[in-house]
C-alpha cells in the first residue's frame, strides 16, 4: 500500500484537492438520484392519475428547470391538461351547483418521491 506523502507546507491544498474530488463525485450521484426521483414521480402520477380517454395521464412529463455544476432541480408538470390538474386534485363546484369529489393522485406521488431522493442520496453517500 503506498502512501501520499506531502509536506506540511502543502497540505491544506492536498486536503482541499480531496474535498473537491468528493464533492464532484457527490454531485454526479445527488443528479442521477435527482432524474431518478423524478422520473418515479411522473411515473406513479401516470399510473394513479383518472381515466377518462388517458390523455392526461399520458400527458405529464419531466423537465429540466435548472442545471448548474452542482445542483439539478427538475419539475413534474403536465404538459397540455395542466388546467385539470388542481381540480382533479382538490375537487371543484359544478356549474349547476354541487360539488366534484377530489381525485388526489399528485401529492402521495411527490410523497414517495420525496422518500426515494432521500433514500438514493443516503445510499449513494454511503
Amino acid at each position: 500500500m503506498a502512501s501520499n506523502r506531502v509536506k506540511i507546507d502543502s497540505m491544506a491544498a492536498a486536503i482541499m484537492e480531496g474535498l473537491k474530488e468528493y464533492a464532484d463525485l457527490a454531485t454526479d450521484d445527488v443528479k442521477k438520484a435527482v432524474k431518478k426521483a423524478g422520473t418515479e414521480v411522473k411515473k406513479q402520477i401516470s399510473e394513479t392519475a383518472p381515466q377518462k380517454s388517458g390523455k392526461y395521464a399520458k400527458s405529464w412529463t419531466v423537465k429540466t428547470t435548472k442545471e448548474t455544476s452542482n445542483a439539478l432541480e427538475v419539475t413534474v408538470h403536465s404538459r397540455n391538461r395542466y388546467q385539470l390538474a388542481h381540480l382533479l386534485e382538490h375537487g371543484h363546484a359544478k356549474r349547476g351547483g354541487g360539488r366534484v369529489s377530489a381525485r388526489p393522485h399528485i401529492a402521495a406521488a411527490e410523497e414517495a418521491g420525496i422518500k426515494k431522493l432521500e433514500q438514493e442520496i443516503e445510499r449513494s453517500l454511503k
